[in-house]
């Protein structure tokens, strides 16, 4: 490894093809079973208005910590702030830094796009997100690149934040319909093969009308009050987590519903083999783990260099 420190600043996003950034977390998801990368449950600390982060990962390689603030009431600054500082982990010397903001939007729809690629039964969609911020761009952006899915409708409550989100993903080559109609949202979600909630709702924003052949993924709550999807949807899915220590603790969508454990599975146990097929819907609860900003400091880094 160089041990010229190198600072990459925005625009970051061009470091990050989707595809290949959920390759690089299912390897670091790999390294951890392996025993070979590791991260403690994040630290959370309270601000007014929000909460700091502070997530520390390391491999044989390479080490970060990404530490930002969420401000769900803001409106003329973004709702996440912050970097995520990248390590030499042999000597600790600093290699350079990633936005942070940027890096969890990819690595989080990149950790999405994952799971739909071995879960979801019907991956050519059509995918109906509910949302309009950074997380719903991301995810529309990532199951356009990752699955070739074409039809694809944000839903949201604001008009002009609809109209916004669809025009910058149409800068980038990517068409979605848009609709802040509840009753035509419950219309698409009936017949959509794939969903994601990427909101700030502490209640559910989804109605339990999806299909057995949905893969519904839950990313925007991050907190044991929140939840984005219904309990009686919970109850009746096949369950899956990002991480299931973190889930544990944050995952609201489950924790609500009270889930046993026991049914709940890890992405890390279905990476390898044939794909899975289980029964009725499959939810798959993000909550973020520091391992996937490792993925994408591994893919700045590493991979490219």
């Amino acid at each position: 490894m160089s041990t010229a420190a190198t600072t990459v600043t925005p625009p970051v996003a061009s470091l990050f093809d989707y595809l290949a950034l959920s390759d690089a977390v299912a390897d670091v998801l790999r390294a951890r079973k392996a025993g070979e990368a590791f991260a403690p449950e994040r630290l959370a600390v309270p601000v007014p208005g929000g909460v700091l982060l502070c997530m520390p990962a390391a491999d044989g390689a390479m080490a970060v910590v990404k530490t930002i603030t969420v401000h769900p009431g803001n409106r003329e600054r973004p709702v996440i702030q912050g970097e995520v500082t990248v390590l030499d982990a042999a000597t600790g010397e600093r290699l350079g830094s990633l936005d942070g903001p940027t890096v969890t939007a990819r690595r989080t729809a990149a950790v999405t796009l994952l799971a739909a690629r071995r879960l979801a039964k019907e991956p050519a969609g059509p995918l109906v997100v509910v949302g309009s911020g950074v997380q719903a761009r991301g995810h529309a952006a990532a199951f356009w690149q990752g699955l070739g899915v074409r039809e694809i409708v944000l839903c949201g409550r604001d008009p002009a934040r609809l109209a916004a989100a669809a025009s910058e993903l149409a800068a980038l080559g990517v068409t979605v319909a848009v609709t802040a109609d509840p009753g035509e949202r419950d219309r698409l979600t009936a017949r959509a093969g794939l969903i994601v909630t990427a909101t700030t709702s502490a209640e559910p924003v989804l109605a339990d009308n999806v299909r057995d052949e949905a893969f519904v993924a839950a990313v925007g709550s991050f907190t044991p009050q929140a939840a984005e999807l219904p309990a009686s949807l919970v109850e009746r899915a096949s369950l899956f987590v990002d991480d299931l220590a973190a889930a544990k603790a944050e995952a609201g969508d489950y924790l609500r519903a009270g889930v046993d454990w026991g049914r709940v599975t890890p992405l890390e146990d279905v990476l390898d083999g044939a794909p899975p097929r289980p029964a009725g819907p499959v939810v798959f609860k993000s909550v973020g783990h520091a391992l996937f900003d490792l993925a994408a400091a591994r893919l700045a880094f590493i991979l490219r260099s």
